[in-house]
């Protein structure tokens, strides 16, 4: 089988729990759900109406603010970026709208609107996102054909820590999650698309496109 995230043929069965079968890549160290077992879009839309993501709320602005602020600081005024993955309540983008960006929504359940999809932007985010990533070297690439150069793609996502806490980690538990990734695997996806790659604080990436 090969890697979704590097497409590498370097994949072994990694650990059974419950019914859900886990494997892992040796070159980027991703960790991800079968293929067979990845959930349908009606079961990721009935996981998703169960989240309370209320863009009003102050603790979820904090918690978005985990990726937003060290992002700002790399963006020049008036930057087009592009909100990848959404959500049905796009709080982030509030956030960036409200620094003095223009930001555009893309989600493929709550705002899936292809004409986002053919512009070319000074940065994106995926703000939990790309743990729900069915084949995620397809995605990292298309990301990479929206950003102009000197774009940056800053991503959030809980990285896997120690593989003996793997299953009973609650980011594992939600059935929507079916990629796990490392550090190490961002730098790899990073070495593959030739972006520069910084870990500003836990569970947040920055890459940028070379200018």
């Amino acid at each position: 089988m090969h890697c979704p995230v590097c497409e590498a043929d370097a994949t072994r069965p990694f650990q059974r729990i419950d019914t859900r079968n886990y494997w892992r890549c040796e070159a980027c160290d991703a960790t991800f759900l079968d293929p067979a077992q990845r959930p349908d879009h009606a079961a990721e839309r009935a996981e998703y109406d169960l989240h309370q993501n209320d863009p009003r709320d102050s603790g979820y602005r904090a918690f978005l603010a985990r990726l937003a602020t060290p992002l700002l600081e790399r963006l020049p005024p008036g930057a087009h970026g592009l909100d990848y993955g959404c959500g049905p309540g796009p709080a982030l983008a509030g956030m960036l709208r409200e620094a003095g960006h223009a930001v555009a929504l893309y989600d493929p359940l709550f705002f899936n609107d292809p004409e986002v999809l053919g512009g070319a932007y000074d940065f994106i985010t995926c703000t939990e996102v790309a743990e729900h990533f069915h084949h995620p070297a397809e995605e990292f690439a298309r990301l990479d054909q929206l950003l102009r150069p000197g774009g940056w793609l800053g991503i959030m996502t809980g990285f896997q820590t120690r593989d003996e806490a793997f299953a009973q980690w609650h980011y594992r538990r939600d059935p929507t999650h079916v990629v796990f990734y490392r550090a190490s695997t961002f730098e790899v996806i990073a070495r593959r698309h030739a972006w520069q790659c910084e870990i500003p604080r836990a569970n947040v990436v920055l890459m940028r496109k070379p200018g």
